[in-house]
């Protein structure tokens, strides 16, 4: 705690939020690059150059920081770097609330094996396909444990079209969003999705399925899934509460979820909610071996949002308008992450300022200084970002290069 945070505290008065940020960044066999390594400072980060040049592998690397598949939800095999052997790896040196953190992480090796490339040989070698992480240097149990220490909120250009796909898409955007806000989510979701692979797996198995394991596999996943509903109910409220006033040109939403667990949860107890999902799972045991997949639960649950002015569905809005949606939604999480967890998350926006208009671009800039974020940004235009305010570091990118590294600078 800082001098001043100790006399914001005797006085009564918050602490202001601490920010995270990236002052140490290292690639190793990482899509388009062989290493990389980058000494930054904790004002925002610009990345220019063409098309295909890398901008969005950085930003990629960054989001292994977080738990979850990274931005582009790529297997973590296709990550490595074509034509190399060694796995891929990523580390960074973080402040952050708690001080400074170092975090690794990577694809794991891949597990020793014999000449002969058996059938069961090339099965082992799917299932070591597992992300490791270590933090400060000791082993961790796994990504999940990365939310304590690492907020992490990213839009990128596929995102333009989440409110015209379909559901989950927005569910995984609501799950970062909450994940910021409750770092305990991680484990909740991941608790769930483990217990309801195992309870598919074991119901399409042939003859009687043992009733003892699949009656403790849906008690995991009542109470894994309702907690993770209600995490989603509480993030939502609390959020549409910060996007009443917008921000400037950026548009109030209103926001809805979806889902069985959820609209039960707006009326009844959870215990009861989670009661009466076990018995809905149990009793659903048939219909769910004919269909192959669990048909209710948290993971079928939907994201809705409309224009607050405007009382439009976002899907009915004008592409720039939901843009100003989706930007106003991070923004609006960015803030309360700040206020309720003391700690201002990174943000990673691809191409984020191409496509918005003078005063969407310096409203956006104006948000960003004043939550005094590290936001790592991508153009191909450097001087999309003239109008930038105080501090920043322009890096150019090309063919898998940093070519130069402007720290601290503006340009004039």
């Amino acid at each position: 705690m800082t001098a001043a945070d100790r006399l914001a505290t005797e006085s009564g008065a918050k602490p202001a939020p601490l920010r995270l940020a990236v002052r140490r960044l290292g690639l190793s066999q990482f899509r388009c690059y062989d290493s990389v390594r980058l000494d930054l400072g904790p004002a925002p980060v610009v990345l220019s150059g063409p098309n295909g040049a890398g901008k969005t592998a950085l930003l990629e690397a960054l989001s292994y920081l977080s738990p979850g598949q990274g931005l582009r939800r790529a297997r973590l095999a296709e990550v490595t770097r074509l034509g190399q052997g060694e796995p891929w790896a990523v580390s960074a040196r973080l402040d952050g609330p708690e001080g400074v953190s170092e975090i690794g992480t990577g694809l794991a090796p891949a597990a020793d094996r014999d000449d002969q490339e058996s059938r069961a040989a090339r099965q082992v070698e799917r299932r070591v396909e597992r992300r490791i992480v270590r933090i400060d240097g000791k082993p961790a149990a796994g990504p999940g444990e990365l939310a304590e220490r690492v907020a992490l909120l990213w839009l990128t250009p596929p995102m333009d079209r989440l409110f015209q796909e379909g559901a989950p898409g927005r569910r995984r955007f609501l799950d970062r969003l909450v994940l910021g806000l409750d770092p305990r989510h991680a484990r909740q979701a991941a608790a769930y999705e483990k217990a309801m692979r195992e309870r598919t797996r074991l119901l399409k198995e042939p003859g009687q399925a043992d009733r003892r394991w699949l009656g403790a596999l849906e008690e995991r996943m009542a109470a894994a899934g309702v907690a993770v509903a209600a995490a989603r109910l509480s993030t939502l409220t609390r959020l549409e509460q910060a996007l009443e006033a917008g921000d400037g040109p950026f548009p109030a939403a209103l926001l809805a979820l979806e889902g069985t667990l959820e609209g039960a949860l707006e009326t009844m107890p959870a215990t009861a909610v989670e009661e009466r999902f076990r018995a809905g799972l149990a009793d659903g045991r048939s219909r769910d071996r004919e269909a192959g997949q669990t048909l209710s639960g948290p993971h079928r649950s939907d994201l809705r949002v409309r224009h607050a002015a405007k009382g439009l569905a976002a899907g009915l809005c004008s592409t720039g308008e939901q843009k100003a949606l989706l930007i106003a939604i991070v923004l609006a999480n960015a803030r309360l992450q700040a206020a309720e967890r003391g700690m201002v998350p990174l943000l990673l926006l691809d191409e984020v300022a191409a496509h918005l208009d003078a005063a969407h671009r310096a409203a956006l800039f104006a948000a960003l200084a004043e939550l005094g974020a590290q936001a790592w940004m991508t153009g191909t235009d450097r001087a999309l970002f003239a109008a930038m305010p105080g501090e920043v570091q322009f890096l150019t990118v090309r063919d898998g290069r940093l070519d130069s590294v402007a720290a601290h600078a503006r340009i004039e």
